[in-house]
This record gives C-alpha cells, sequence and structure tokens, in this order.
C-alpha cells in the first residue's frame, strides 16, 4: 500500500492541488490529512476538492483548528473519512486515529485522546500493520524540541497509546518546523509529514 501523508493545510487550495498532483503521480492508494486542513475553523471551498477530482480516496484527523463539528461536515460534504475514533481496513492494514488535540479552544483531555485511540485500535488490533493518525505527536519527542514552546510538549495520551498499541507508523504533522522529521518510539516510526507530504509505503 502506498500512502500520501500531509498536514496543516490551513484551508490552502495551492497546497491542496500540489498535494493531490503528487498523489496522482505517484499513484497512491491513500491520501491521509493529519489535521488543520481548515485555518481557524472556516473551511474554504474546494480544499478537499483537488483529491476527489484526481479519484483518490481520503482520510483524515482535525487539527486544533478545527472543531469536531466542522470535522463532521468536511466528512459528510465531501464523503471522506474522519478517523477521529474510528478505524478502516485496508487488505491487511489498520488506520485509526484522533485528533490529539490538547490545546486551544477544541481541545480533549488527555484520557479522551487515550480513550479514541483505543477505540479505533481494537478494531484493527489484530491486522497484519497497523497506522496510528493524530494531529499533535506524542510528549518527549524530538519533534516537541521545534515550534513555539506553547505547542510544542506534545501529548501524554498519545504517548501512552503508541507504548500500549504498538503501531508500525504514526503519522502527525502540528509543528511545522518539525516537518519532514522521523524519529522512533519503541518499535513505531513517528513521522511528521507537514504541508509537502510524505509518501509512506507499507
Amino acid at each position: 500500500m502506498k500512502i500520501l501523508a500531509a498536514g496543516d493545510l490551513h484551508g490552502d487550495i495551492s497546497v491542496a492541488r500540489a498535494l493531490a498532483n503528487k498523489a496522482d503521480k505517484e499513484k497512491v492508494d491513500l491520501v491521509v490529512l493529519a489535521g488543520d486542513i481548515t485555518g481557524d475553523d472556516t473551511l474554504l471551498p474546494g480544499v478537499i476538492s483537488p483529491f476527489l477530482e484526481k479519484k483518490k480516496r481520503v482520510l483524515f484527523v482535525p487539527g486544533n483548528h478545527e472543531s469536531l463539528a466542522t470535522a463532521d461536515f468536511i466528512a459528510d460534504f465531501y464523503g471522506i473519512t474522519n478517523l477521529h475514533g474510528y478505524s478502516v481496513k485496508y487488505q491487511n492494514v489498520g488506520i485509526f486515529g484522533c485528533s490529539g488535540n490538547n490545546i486551544g479552544i477544541h481541545q480533549i483531555s488527555e484520557d479522551e485522546i487515550f480513550s479514541l485511540l483505543k477505540k479505533g485500535f481494537e478494531k484493527v488490533k489484530n491486522l497484519k500493520k497497523k497506522v496510528m493518525v493524530t494531529h499533535v505527536h506524542p510528549s518527549d519527542t524530538k519533534i516537541g524540541k521545534f515550534g513555539h514552546p506553547l505547542v510544542r510538549e506534545g501529548s501524554e495520551g498519545i504517548r501512552k497509546a503508541v507504548k500500549k498499541f504498538k503501531p508500525d507508523i504514526l503519522i502527525c504533522s502540528h509543528i511545522h518546523e518539525a516537518s519532514g522529521i522521523e524519529e522512533k518510539l519503541g518499535k513505531t516510526k513517528i513521522i511528521n509529514v507537514g504541508t509537502e507530504g510524505k509518501i509512506i509505503e507499507i
């Protein structure tokens, strides 16, 4: 399976078009968006459309710039999958996630973050490969050393989920300055995908 993963579009349609072209050129099976699709909870027209025009399947989690209501609207309006507390199966790969958003006006508690990830994991735990998708990164990671002090701390709930569920890959974004950085937490490869996107082969 080939995935194009990206995050932090912030409503920029030109970024979405560039990513959709990349997805088409690379012939990916899935596009995974790791939150902050909108700009301050304002959905600009057409931000998901470029992916659908290329006939790509899109999964996403909300970030700290969109409410859960906006995320549900995006999923319904575009007919794409919101992974917040949810999971999907593709062949032998299970993909599950949640926003992991522990800052700002749309934040949820660390206990809820862990609980939502557990809910998604339970439905894919027997599959050969597992991919976790969050907006925020785990706490106490290299990624967290970048960015503004108010946003770089990371999530304890996500860290707990990684250590407990041991996904093969964790896709996240959030820290713009850490875009492209990869690191390991146990056996899990953590990838901060950023706006340029990363091709991930499983």
